[in-house]
């Protein structure tokens, strides 16, 4: 009885409450919706690259519900842009709905094809217009894009199957198939200049007996898991000079990815890295910044050549999800490197190998937790069966750098002990981080006071950098490392990487230091 009575009184309710609601009543738009902007900036994309998603809030700030006749860009479907407009998809919208004080959403994108147009000189300003109703209630919102013209590298795809064409590596004079998607650069594909932005997708391979020579001013943008592979008996020559403007670095090689919006200008992992392969030689790299990649410098191998397999120098290193630089087993000369902002460690050398780094700046401020400090160093390597090899660490030298991050300490020498091999490393007139007050590191690796391994360092004092979070690793007036550097070591690298000239009061790090704008 009871439930029979609270049904009944629930459909009296519902009944009454219907009979109050008045069905929502549209009037026509006036002219008078408002936006979040009048000008949607897509920024800038390659030709043929679909842009990012952007959005445009339309307002209806009135006390009336409202119907826009029609939403529609001014190109109409000759327009490259597209249009999702309330979760609809299209160019062109008719009698869309918007609650008194309410809004909605408009979603654009574009893909534009810049040999469509002519004569667009490099770079091609692309835009069109969302038009909003017509006659004199047309209200209009601006679309900007900038589309800039590339070069592209990228594997052939089977036209059947529609698989990816895949690298056959020359390792000891045999073919291997390997399933790293990409292709070998063809021969007039082996000088980069700055005409043109490259943009590479999967990994261009420098064939072996080959030189992939990149000229000053050059921008190499590589797609997601991309990269670049120097291959056995390959060479990379990466031609970077100075630039006078420390903003637009206009002369340096610059390595990146090709997401050109402002919000992925600073994220990490974006792309894979530059692989220098075992028996990959002779190998440059000046004033290059190489930048947001999983690893920036992977380099393989020759450990023992006569002449170091990769020499970088007056070169930036940021925001890798894993490495700054990589070697494994390998040789590698570093002068006037910066390196900040890794996952892991801005610089390890594990499997042995000989590392010479001066007037370095090897930092790691990296925003999240990380596994390892700035440098690691360590002599053997675990096989797929769990086997450990131990080979030689020939020589590790750091001289005059500035070692450095948010963590403590900032160096592990991860060594195992065995009677046939080396382990040898010094640390010459550095600013290191390392407070190993609770014992945490033991061993004769750690003794500092053994003047085989450290030889006037400081530990532990401010190297005042003058901004961390942005990767602007120049040192200010109030620098532990000023005037401290060694004379002999700065004879070697004379100037700095602003070619400012070290050999009177050498500075440690790669930079001396300089009075901060704000402190004028």
């Amino acid at each position: 009885m009871k439930r029979s009575i609270y049904l009944v009184l629930t459909l009296i309710f519902l009944m009454l409450w219907s009979s109050c609601r008045k069905d929502f009543e549209f009037s026509p738009s006036t002219g008078s919706l408002q936006f979040s902007k009048d000008t949607v900036y897509l920024d800038t994309v390659f030709t043929n690259i679909g842009s990012s998603t952007y959005n445009l809030k339309v307002y209806n700030k009135s006390n009336n519900d409202i119907l826009i006749p029609s939403i529609k860009l001014a190109l109409g479907n000759a327009s490259n842009y597209r249009l999702n407009v309330d979760g609809l998809p299209g160019k062109a919208f008719e009698n869309i709905q918007i609650l008194a004080n309410d809004s909605l959403f408009i979603f654009v994108e574009t893909t534009i094809d810049y040999n469509n147009f002519s004569n667009p000189n490099g770079n091609f300003l692309y835009t069109d217009q969302i038009e909003f109703d017509a006659g004199t209630n047309l209200q209009k919102v601006e679309l900007v894009t900038l589309v800039q013209d590339a070069v592209f590298i990228y594997p052939n795809r089977d036209t059947a199957t529609k698989v990816i064409e895949t690298l056959k590596i020359d390792i000891n004079g045999d073919e291997v198939e390997t399933d790293i998607q990409g292709r070998e650069l063809q021969p007039n594909e082996l000088t980069f200049t700055k005409d043109k932005p490259y943009v590479i997708y999967g990994f261009a391979a420098v064939p072996s007996g080959e030189t992939l020579t990149i000229n000053a001013g050059a921008r190499i943008h590589f797609h997601e898991n991309s990269g670049l592979l120097i291959s056995e008996g390959a060479t990379l020559n990466v031609n970077g000079s100075l630039s006078t403007d420390q903003k637009l670095l206009e002369n340096e090689v610059i390595f990146e990815s090709d997401r050109l919006e402002p919000n992925f200008s600073e994220i990490s992992g974006q792309w894979g890295t530059i692989w220098f392969f075992e028996g990959s030689l002779n190998n440059t790299i000046n004033y290059a910044t190489i930048k947001n990649a999983s690893i920036g410098i992977l380099c393989d191998g020759d450990a023992n050549v006569a002449t170091e397999k990769l020499k970088i120098t007056n070169s930036q290193i940021y925001n890798n999800s894993s490495f700054g630089i990589l070697g494994r087993n390998t040789s590698i000369t570093a002068e006037n490197v910066v390196i900040n902002n890794s996952g892991q460690s801005s610089f390890a050398g594990t499997f042995g190998g000989k590392y010479n780094f001066t007037h370095s700046t090897i930092a790691n401020y990296w925003y999240g937790s990380r596994q390892f400090p700035s440098v690691l160093l360590n002599n053997f390597i675990t096989d797929e069966d769990d086997n450990v090899i131990v080979t030689n660490l020939t020589e590790a030298n750091f001289n005059n750098c500035i070692i450095y991050g948010n963590d403590n300490p900032e160096i592990l020498l991860d060594e195992i002990e065995d009677a046939a091999v080396v382990f040898n490393f010094k640390f010459t007139n550095c600013l290191i981080r390392f407070d190993n007050r609770y014992n945490n590191l033991t061993g004769p690796n750690y003794d500092l006071t053994d003047t085989n391994h450290y030889q006037g360092n400081i530990f532990n004092q401010d190297p005042n950098f003058y901004n961390t979070d942005l990767n602007q690793l120049i040192i200010g007036k109030t620098s532990a490392a000023i005037n401290k550097g060694l004379s002999s070591f700065a004879t070697q690298v004379p100037f700095d990487i602003l070619n400012v000239s070290r050999t009177a009061t050498p500075d440690i790090g790669a930079y001396q230091h300089i009075v901060f704008p704000e402190e004028d």
